[in-house]
Formats: structure tokens, C-alpha cells, sequence
């Protein structure tokens, strides 16, 4: 449900107008220097407000340790960080109750949950939890040492400038999508297992967790489709296992063979769009025109690259743990 990993195991919990999000990690080793000051860049990097396209709703995300640390350093203890929701307005939600918004979740929350949902600002399902994900991240980043993780905007609306982008979506007065890639360098060879849980199929798990991700692909990806296989294979060149290709993203047969790992998520526009929509009103038994209110962003995928490496590492943590690469006092 809202846990995930095996060794390094991730527990999400809380609603985008609650007290607070948070995280649980359960295994991380003892002994990893932990500060307030290491999560600064990466929440910082995910912020709304900081960019041009992104929500104005701003939150300090100062992260609050409530167990797992001790005198600056992990204790072995699963450990919780809290982060508080002190800017919500909730009335911009209560006023819409009666409207599912399309591409949202609250038609379904609401059938699942038997009316008991939290529908303000997207309850649990919100993007607002995120800043939990990015605070797992970068406790799995101190722990994957020499490993790099990088993302970064391929487009947004198919264009490879932001700026033109955005403003196709400025234009028109509604939200764009975009594409974001992702690129791990220093992994060993070995990561992984054949079938389910390959690589690929772990990383797609954790992608998916990520709001308003619609496809994953890894090296080539869906173009290897057109290629011939003397092409699309890369050829092995020495005992490192480094390949003059790398169509295969760094991973074959499921498993990390030590090239750059190389995949890209395509996310969909904002689903909170001040354009007029059509939806069904539960109350009325009938369909409306409404337009949503409140603070969204033009564009969500201007602050998924953080997330992105986030869940990455969560999943290399974690598999890097199984293989006893990590140790368990550090």
C-alpha cells in the first residue's frame, strides 16, 4: 500500500492540507552522518513558487527528525521525518466537493473509501508528498557513496527550449506535460534479478509512485522497436563489460552490467487547469462546466527531476543492501 523497498523500506504517510507529510525508513545503517542542512538543495530544488510555471504555494520543508537520529547520525532505528503543511487553503477545495475533477483522483478515492476520503488539495494522493520521496532520496544518495544520479528536462509540450514551451501553455491558459531523463553513473555490475525484479521493473514500481508520470522507457526505449537487432545490440569491448553502445540503457537480462544507466519518464500535464471542463456532479446526478481554483503548476514536470532521482536511489539502496554492498554499520 504505502510501503515499499525491502531492506531499505520506505513508508509514506500524510494529506496535502493535513498537519504534515512524512517518511518512515526502516534499515538504514547505523551510523550515517544526518543533518537538516543535507536535505536543503534537493527540497529546495522541488519547491513550488521558485520557478517560473510551478505552484505559488510555498512551504518552508524543513525536515523534523522524530526518531532514527542520534547526536548527528542514524541509529539503526527506523527513522521519521515530518514535515509540516502551514500554507493550505482549503476552501478553495471544499467549494468543489460536489464536482469530481477530471484526471484527479477523486472519483475513484471516493468509491474506494467510502466517502471518507481527505479530497482537500488531493488528500494522500497529492503531489505535496513528494517532499517526502526527495527526503528519502537523499538519505539513499549519502548511502550510495560514488554513485551519481542525474536528471534532467528533455521537453515540455515537445520542445526541447523550456522557455517556448511554457508559453505554449501560457497561451493557450492551461497546463503543459514534458519529458524528463534520468542518468546513474558508477553503478557495479550485478544490481538486479531476471524477471520481476529486474531493474527496470523495480525503478518502473518507484516511478510510478511519482504524480502525473504516464511512461517509462530505458535505453533506446520504444525507437528500438524500428531498429534491426545487429543495431540495436551493444557490443561488448573489454573485461569491464563497457559496451560501444548503450541501447540497452545499462541493464541487460534485468541486471546492471556497470554502463550509464539511462531511462526517461513522460509526465502529463497538470490535471488542475483553469480551463473550463465538463464533469459529473455527484450531487445533482448531472454533468457541469466548472474550471478548478487554487494554486497549481503550469507545469509539473519542472519539478519532478529531484523526485525522479529520489525514488531512483530509494531503488538502488535498497539493491545495493541485498547485495551487501552497503555496509550495515558504517
Amino acid at each position: 500500500m504505502n510501503a515499499f523497498g525491502r531492506i531499505f523500506r520506505v513508508n509514506i504517510f500524510g494529506e496535502s492540507h493535513g498537519e504534515s507529510v512524512g517518511i518512515n525508513i526502516d534499515g538504514i545503517p547505523a551510523g550515517l552522518p544526518l543533518l537538516v542542512d543535507d536535505f536543503l538543495i534537493d527540497i529546495e530544488r522541488r519547491k513550488g513558487g521558485t520557478q517560473k510555471g510551478t505552484t505559488p504555494r510555498q512551504e518552508s520543508d524543513l525536515p523534523i527528525f522524530k526518531s532514527g537520529v542520534f547526536n548527528g547520525k542514524t541509529t539503526g532505528a527506523p527513522l521519521t521525518i515530518l514535515f509540516e503543511n502551514n500554507n493550505t487553503r482549503s476552501g478553495d477545495y471544499a467549494k468543489q466537493r460536489d464536482v469530481p475533477r477530471p484526471g484527479h483522483a477523486d472519483f475513484v478515492a471516493n468509491k474506494k473509501f467510502g466517502n471518507n476520503e481527505d479530497y482537500r488539495g488531493g488528500g494522500h494522493f497529492s503531489g505535496r508528498l513528494t517532499v517526502a520521496l526527495v527526503a528519502a532520496g537523499v538519505i539513499a544518495k549519502k548511502l550510495l557513496n560514488n554513485i551519481t544520479i542525474v536528471s534532467t528536462i528533455l521537453e515540455i509540450g515537445g520542445e526541447t527550449d523550456v522557455e517556448k514551451g511554457l508559453q505554449k501553455a501560457i497561451d493557450q491558459k492551461d497546463s503543459i506535460g514534458g519529458i524528463v531523463e534520468c542518468k546513474v553513473n558508477g553503478l557495479p555490475i550485478g544490481l538486479g534479478e531476471p524477471f520481476f525484479d529486474s531493474v527496470e521493473s523495480l525503478i518502473s514500481h518507484a516511478v510510478f509512485a511519482i504524480p502525473a508520470v504516464r511512461g517509462i522507457e530505458f535505453g533506446t526505449g520504444f525507437q528500438s522497436a524500428k531498429m534491426f537487432g545487429v543495431d540495436h545490440n551493444d557490443a561488448i569491448k573489454d573485461a569491464s563489460g563497457a559496451t560501444s553502445t548503450n541501447h540497452a540503457g545499462g541493464v541487460v537480462g534485468g541486471i546492471t552490467n556497470s554502463n550509464e544507466m539511462v531511462f526517461r519518464i513522460a509526465i502529463k500535464p497538470t490535471s488542475s487547469t483553469p480551463k473550463e471542463q465538463q464533469t459529473y456532479n455527484w450531487e445533482t446526478n448531472s454533468i457541469d462546466t466548472f474550471s478548478v481554483k487554487g494554486r497549481h503548476d503550469l507545469c509539473i514536470a519542472l519539478r519532478v527531476p529531484v523526485v525522479l532521482e529520489a525514488v531512483t536511489a530509494m531503488v538502488l539502496t535498497d539493491l545495493m543492501l541485498l547485495e551487501q554492498r552497503i555496509p550495515r554499520v558504517l
